[in-house]
């Protein structure tokens, strides 16, 4: 029967991080924890990713909602797109680079948004009266600085 030690980073993440930060900071390398560093480096972008990727969800779900529901739209759904929009602009003017996975994911997104506002609104893709676009209507650029009433119109109820 083996014995596992714990280390600092399993055991107080706070502390770990301000220790190995000091050691960095004075150039100690040897007594930081490098691989456990590189391990929150890594996650530290994946979080960002995801963070953005969230923030598009919100604004195509919103969209998708006005569109199969527009006798319910109103500020709340449109605050909802203005502050996805917000918040991605915000995001990647500190890490330009995630436009890139937007591009690279926002089919997808559209995909999920459609199947979650269906989900939210209790809407069946067979009960509503029109079909919604298999891929998004809109560019990445037109989602995030164009003018989405001109670009994908709502219906009106």
């Amino acid at each position: 029967m083996g014995t596992t030690t714990k280390t600092l980073y399993e055991t107080d993440f706070a502390e770990w991080a301000a220790r190995t930060a000091e050691a960095l900071r004075q150039g100690r390398f040897d007594a930081a924890d490098m691989e456990n560093v590189a391990e929150e480096i890594e996650d530290l972008g994946k979080s960002e990713r995801a963070a953005v990727r969230s923030q598009l969800l919100r604004l195509l779900i919103h969209m998708v909602k006005q569109r199969i529901q527009p006798e319910r739209d109103g500020s709340s759904w449109r605050g909802s797109i203005v502050g996805a929009r917000r918040e991605i602009r915000l995001r990647l003017e500190d890490s330009p680079s995630l436009r890139r996975h937007l591009r690279e994911t926002l089919q997808a997104t559209w995909r999920m948004a459609i199947e979650d506002a269906l989900a939210e609104t209790g809407i069946t893709a067979r009960t509503i009266e029109f079909d919604l676009p298999k891929t998004c209507p809109c560019s990445l650029e037109q989602l995030l600085d164009g003018d989405l009433e001109e670009l994908w119109p709502r219906h009106q109820g």
